[in-house]
């Protein structure tokens, strides 16, 4: 499985942006997949995340309400699916490198935990001037 960030930028606070994860190979619609981010000086950090086959999501407190994360049906042979993160009211406190990650074990709760998921995008960097 490969993850595919994209849709990173300088934006100025109170602008939106809006990132895109690609996922491709045998990706099945059991996996929970998630946003990360690591800011400068900090620990990766849970953004968001997305309980696949039921559509739930789970957002980090300092995000809720201003960012939300959706994502398209699987294609019909399982082999694509794409994630989004949309960010709106954003802060200079929202400056970081943002990763998607997949967790394959099918577990019916959005882990928060870095180490749980199994493929990670590159990333993609995100600037909020003030």
């Amino acid at each position: 499985v490969q993850l595919q960030a994209s849709g990173g930028g300088l934006v100025q606070a109170g602008g939106s942006l809006r990132l895109s994860c690609v996922a491709s190979g045998r990706v099945f619609n059991s996996y929970n997949m998630a946003w990360f981010r690591s800011a400068p000086g900090k620990e990766r950090e849970f953004v968001a995340g997305l309980r696949w086959t039921a559509g739930s999501t789970s957002y980090a407190d300092s995000v809720k309400g201003r960012f939300t994360i959706s994502r398209d049906n699987v294609s019909r042979d399982n082999v694509k699916i794409t994630v989004y993160l949309q960010m709106n009211s954003l802060n200079p406190e929202d400056t970081a490198v943002y990763y998607c990650a997949a967790d394959r074990s099918g577990s019916l709760l959005v882990s928060r935990v870095s180490g749980r998921y199994d493929y990670w995008g590159q990333g993609t960097l995100v600037t909020v001037s003030s």
